[in-house]
């Protein structure tokens, strides 16, 4: 039995390389957004920054508007690459799934146990257990984009795929494990939506109007029903139509999935997550000593960022390769799948976003997880840029 084909750089679609270049680049953005909530937070302007993101604009906080209002369009965006990818992109098949697919559930599981090991004994810090499991596909792309072509186009796919299934299980782990007390009749008004989209996207409906329409009072429900708010932008991506031509290639111009996509990509990467990541990187580091540095809720953000996403993205594509359950991506050898790892510990976006759903209401902890995620993001960031900047450029074999 032949061992399947490796990950073909050529394959990827036009609009594929545009989401690798401009995603690299919103994750440069997302630097500097992150790096300027640090030093607002930590200045003169601090009290005013918390105060802002405090106050209330009709029924819900500033805070509460970019996390639950645009992050739900963030999520919406999330879901559609999803939907894309599997249905006619780089996760089209099983043999395209196998490497990036158990390379992400070793880089979400092997993190999850390491945080538990350093917080088992505090049942409410073991709530965060899946805060080091998720990867920030724009941090990571943005670290790649300053190594240029060093890096073969096959391990930017890999990356791109894992971090695309990675945002899937984070999105499932979400609606199981962060979900509130529910509203029943909330819920059931909310299936009632969703239904009706789904009836738009049976009867051929291309409009995107009416989709956006029931997607905004979807989005109403969900919030009231206990589930978080920004599950209904993936139940509205997964009923938006991917309408393919005759000979089975997509239709980039008909298609309502690529026109939504397309009206949303560069809003999401350079308006929406910088916000985010401005509203929730701020912590005041005044007043905290080295010690928070050890504290167990920090040391299991941190380490299972860092040691938990390399151990497990590189044993879980080990053994595949060994299997003959995939290939390495071609070009790419196993120094450089090293370096890919370790950035698949940049967890910033998604990780931060687990942290305030694991810990609401208390700030102590949400800023203990906001300093292991950015120490962690940060260890990992470097670590990955320098094992690639350095590793040798020809694959070896496996």
């Amino acid at each position: 039995m032949n061992a399947p084909q490796p990950l073909r750089p050529e394959r990827p679609t036009s609009l594929f390389r545009r989401f690798l270049d401009s995603e690299a680049s919103g994750g440069l953005v997302l630097m500097a957004a992150a790096a300027l909530a640090l030093i607002v937070a930590n200045s003169g302007l601090g009290p005013v920054y918390v105060s802002a993101l405090s106050a209330y604009l009709g029924p819900l906080s500033v805070l509460h508007w970019i996390n639950d209002g645009l992050m739900a369009v963030f999520f919406l965006f999330v879901g559609l690459e999803i939907k894309r990818e599997m249905l006619d992109g780089q996760l089209a098949t099983w043999s395209r799934r196998a490497l990036p697919g158990l390379a992400a559930v070793g880089g979400m599981l092997v993190p999850a146990l390491i945080y538990l090991a350093f917080t088992w004994p505090d049942p409410v810090l073991r709530q965060g257990w899946a805060i080091p499991a998720a990867t920030d596909i724009a941090f990571a792309l943005g670290v790649l984009s300053l190594l240029g072509p060093r890096v073969p186009a096959s391990l930017k796919v890999f990356l791109a795929a894992l971090a695309i299934l990675d945002d899937l299980g984070a999105v499932t782990i979400i609606a199981l494990f962060y979900t509130a007390s529910l509203s029943l009749m909330d819920l059931g008004l909310a299936a009632v939506v969703l239904a009706g989209l789904v009836v738009l996207n049976r009867m051929g409906v291309m409009r995107l109007l009416p989709y956006i329409i029931l997607g905004a009072v979807l989005w109403f429900f969900v919030l009231r029903s206990g589930v978080h708010a920004t599950i209904a932008g993936v139940l509205l991506a997964l009923t938006i139509p991917l309408r393919m031509k005759p000979g089975g290639t997509d239709d980039l111009v008909q298609s309502p999935l690529h026109r939504m996509e397309h009206g949303l990509h560069h809003a999401v990467a350079f308006v929406i997550v910088p916000i985010f990541g401005f509203a929730n990187a701020g912590v005041a580091l005044t007043g905290l000593g080295w010690g928070v540095l050890t504290d167990p809720l920090t040391l299991g953000v941190s380490l299972g960022l860092v040691v938990g996403k390399l151990v497990g993205v590189m044993v879980a594509s080990f053994i595949a390769v060994r299997l003959g359950l995939a290939a390495l991506p071609m070009g790419a050898n196993w120094a450089q799948m090293a370096g890919i790892s370790l950035l698949c510990g940049i967890g910033f976006t998604m990780s931060l976003f687990i942290g305030m759903l694991a810990f609401p209401g208390n700030a102590l902890l949400q800023d203990g997880v906001k300093i292991g995620i950015l120490a962690g993001s940060l260890v990992a960031g470097l670590l990955g840029w320098l094992v690639l900047r350095f590793a040798p450029s020809r694959a070896r074999g496996a």
